[in-house]
């Protein structure tokens, strides 16, 4: 079914790591595009790739680019290193 392509709000926003507000809110500004569809609101993946790369320099809420908070690479940004596992605090 050609609707399973589609994202839910809720997809978005774990993906980005925002809150649905937020999505909700670029949707309402006209910087995601989105389909309502009756049973809420659906992004096509290309739609999000798009607005991705447009903000992908951008400053997030926590200082990172979107494009390092979900882990993306593009052509302006250069590739995350791989992590070594080792998180805030762990000495081994």
């Amino acid at each position: 079914m050609i609707t399973e392509q589609f994202q839910t709000v809720r997809d978005v926003a774990d993906m980005l790591k925002v809150g649905e507000a937020t999505v909700r809110r670029w949707i309402k500004d006209g910087e995601l595009r989105a389909i309502d569809i009756g049973r809420g609101w659906r992004i096509d993946p290309e739609d999000l790739d798009d607005f991705i790369q447009q903000h992908a320099n951008r400053p997030h809420s926590d200082g990172k680019t979107v494009t390092e908070a979900v882990g993306r690479a593009t052509p302006d940004a250069p590739e995350k290193p791989e992590s070594t596992g080792m998180g805030k605090g762990k000495t081994d």
